[in-house]
């Protein structure tokens, strides 16, 4: 039994592929490589991967580690300029999960296009749906880097709360200067009565929705903020929000990022 093999077509298929793996991990690693460098790359690429195919006296285990260190390798040095040490190390790792999640969303479309032609297109929809994965993933991440668990003293009690580092918030008090956080007027009910907080001194603020808006503020004991190290806040002020702040409920303080 034997297989038929199209060098040819193999070696575009194969130059394709270390083409969108290249420049997927391009995107992971955040390297400054240049398209010149990652076509050069992926030829280097499918070309070592056609000759150690096509020498078949070759032992199945030096095919191995060719295929799996030697041409990943080879890519990463030409294609995105990695040189050796923990970089190295970090772009082997960049191109394994740029290449499982490439096979896998790849595998997936193939099972609908049946025909041969079409597998470029399959590919390129594959790499296409795999920059959009990693963009989501790298939002997400971003987003609960800006996530925290605040503790608030006021009126001799505490409140813990959810909240998120706005770079958007640059709300300050026209008086003193000073960063204003904001918190739902719900969360701070336990500790003020309505009547308390309408008395509060109002500052002027705007977002979307609401140009001239007037928010009330308070001077509290203390604020703790919790990430990845507790930072503790001496009298800061706090604007009180009538709304719901997050749509979802998943937070309800938006802290000026010049609070720190």
């Amino acid at each position: 039994m034997y297989h038929e093999l199209y060098i040819d077509v193999f070696f575009c298929v194969n130059f394709m592929m270390d083409y969108f793996l290249l420049l997927i991990g391009k995107r992971i690693l955040k390297c400054s490589a240049t398209q010149g460098n990652i076509c050069i790359g992926s030829l280097a690429g499918s070309v070592l991967t056609c000759v150690t195919v096509v020498i078949w006296i070759l032992p199945s285990w030096v095919k191995l580690i060719i295929f799996y260190a030697g041409i990943p390798a080879l890519m990463l040095k030409i294609g995105l300029g990695i040189r050796g040490g923990r970089e190295f190390l970090r772009g082997v790792i960049g191109i394994y999960i740029g290449g499982f999640l490439l096979g896998g969303v790849f595998t997936f479309l193939h099972q609908y296009v049946r025909e041969g032609s079409f597998f470029f297109v399959v590919a390129v929809l594959s790499y296409h749906a795999v920059q959009g994965i990693w963009g989501f993933i790298v939002c997400m991440q971003r987003f609960l880097s800006y996530r925290c668990k605040v503790t608030l003293l006021l009126n001799g009690g505490e409140c813990t709360v959810e909240a998120i580092i706005d770079t958007g918030n640059c709300l300050r008090d026209p008086k003193s200067n000073r960063p204003v956080c904001v918190l739902e007027e719900e969360k701070i009910h336990p500790y003020m009565t309505g009547e308390a907080i309408a008395k509060l001194r109002k500052i002027p603020f705007c977002s979307v929705g609401q140009k001239d808006g007037q928010l009330p503020i308070l001077e509290i004991e203390e604020m703790r903020i919790y990430k990845e190290k507790e930072y503790r806040i001496s009298h800061p002020v706090i604007g009180i929000c009538g709304e719901s702040i997050s749509g979802s409920g998943e937070y309800s303080m938006i802290l000026n990022p010049d609070i720190f």
